[in-house]
């Protein structure tokens, strides 16, 4: 077991750093010099090499990765050039309402496709099992802008159920706010729920023929049990896998649905950054989403040990 999770640690460190190499690249090798693109056309020659020499572009490059690791590992990931205010703090205001968004939207994404897929696998063939199958792929086709949309327009402007935008003000009470974010997770959810649904139902349709199922019914067990105890728990490794790809894409795949329920979350920061060239915010931003995508992908791993003891061997 030890070798299993010091292996996905070190994958995990290495992806890190390929992530924040590439990042690193990427900024150089944009056309133009970063600083003069980040003052904007009415910058001053002087403006633009005070803010070269404030961000290092004068040294020489391998000098500048070598800081740039480090103020990484120092979880120093720069300021923001508009803010005036560091990036890490920058993305720490905004993460309240991506967090909150990502896991309601999974979790009703997660609460629709495993029932589903589970009653499709074990219905398959049937009304039920072709109706399900056509949901999904129709939910995994609609936009997200498309379904937002007519959500607000149908609870929102005619039935005044919820908010139309907004995450309220400074002292709005969470209740209030988490009511802000029940049409934008709705939204993902039911998007997203179309992958997890189809994995579920490919998952249990690879157990549900398998020996050790015929031999529990075979003793007589009954069918609820077969169904959650045994096929699901042995199918259940590849729905996790899918279900962490899945919140792990919710959070950096939230930008649309935040900017069109106006919510000030990290995707509403970043559209700003890139409309601003705000360049130490979108570097900041792109390794924190990535390190949250490494890390889901690590403790789904982990989860294998609990649910599979082969795999600790």
């Amino acid at each position: 077991m030890a070798s299993y999770v010091l292996k996905r640690f070190t994958g995990m460190i290495v992806v890190l750093f390929v992530v924040a190499t590439i990042v690193f690249v990427i900024v150089r090798i944009a056309p133009g010099d970063p600083a003069a693109v980040m003052l904007g056309p009415d910058a001053t020659p002087a403006d633009i090499a005070a803010l070269r020499d404030r961000l290092g572009l004068n040294q020489p490059l391998l000098v500048q990765f070598g800081v740039y690791l480090g103020q990484i590992l120092t979880g120093n990931l720069g300021d923001s050039i508009f803010l005036n205010m560091p990036v890490l703090t920058a993305l720490g205001q905004r993460a309240e309402p991506t967090f909150f968004l990502t896991l309601f939207s999974i979790l009703i994404a997660t609460v629709i496709a495993l029932p589903i897929g589970i009653l499709s696998a074990y219905h398959r063939g049937s009304l039920f099992d072709q109706a399900s199958t056509t949901l999904a792929m129709f939910a995994a086709s609609v936009p997200s802008f498309w379904l937002a949309l007519i959500l607000i327009q149908v609870f929102a402007v005619r039935l005044g159920w919820f908010p139309v935008a907004g995450y309220g003000g400074p002292d709005t009470t969470l209740f209030e706010r988490l009511h802000h974010l029940v049409l934008p997770a709705v939204t993902l959810g039911v998007v997203s729920s179309a992958l997890i649904l189809r994995f579920t139902r490919a998952s249990m349709l690879d157990v549900l023929d398998d020996d050790y199922i015929r031999t529990a019914r075979s003793k007589g067990m009954a069918e609820t049990p077969v169904i959650l105890k045994h096929a699901f728990k042995n199918a259940l490794i590849p729905i996790l896998t899918v279900i962490g790809i899945t919140a792990a894409l919710l959070i950096s795949g939230a930008i649309v649905t935040e900017t069109v329920f106006g919510l000030p979350g990290v995707g509403n920061l970043v559209v700003s950054a890139v409309m601003r060239r705000d360049y130490p915010v979108i570097q900041g931003a792109l390794l924190v989403v990535a390190a949250l995508y490494v890390l889901i992908n690590f403790a789904i791993d982990m989860l294998y040990l609990v649910i599979d003891p082969r795999v600790r061997f």
